[in-house]
């Protein structure tokens, strides 16, 4: 009964929630209690673009939102694909390799928050965009197993 509405909720819940964590502030930052910082995920990379960090952007872009969305898509697609053959298809094969780099930003953002308020330079707050974001890699572990068990 459980599985029954768990795997449409964790559905909904976890694009619901990466669309969230990208566009909600990750973490402010007040240097000097006069300036403050509250970046998105997306004005990060829009900012890194910008500045010349090309590179940067364009591998933040990759492993912070294009790899999330493409999680999404597959696991969308495997929910909805019930006449599939055990272990067949792209997504099947792609979804445990875009697993392992699910929560990698959010341990960045924890890193950076931490060299921040151990510098001295700054303090540091975690926002909503970074529960959002870390809650949409939870809810898209949490229906990758439960696609697993059945």
């Amino acid at each position: 009964m459980l599985k029954l509405w768990l795997k449409p909720l964790l559905l909904a819940a976890a694009p619901f929630c990466l669309a969230l964590g990208l566009v909600l502030p990750l973490v402010t930052f007040e240097k000097l209690y006069f300036f403050s910082d509250s970046p998105s995920l997306v004005a990060i990379v829009a900012a890194l673009w910008a500045s010349g960090d090309r590179l940067l952007a364009a591998l933040v872009f990759l492993l912070s939102i294009a790899c999330p969305m493409v999680k999404m898509i597959g696991l969308a697609a495997e929910v909805m694909d019930t006449g599939r053959s055990e272990g067949s298809g792209l997504m099947h094969r792609l979804l445990p390799l875009l697993s392992r780099w699910s929560m990698m930003d959010v341990m960045l953002v924890a890193i950076v928050i931490v060299a921040a308020k151990t510098s001295g330079l700054a303090s540091a707050f975690t926002q909503p965009g970074l529960w959002f974001y870390a809650a949409s890699a939870i809810a898209a572990g949490l229906l990758q197993g439960l696609i697993a068990k059945s």
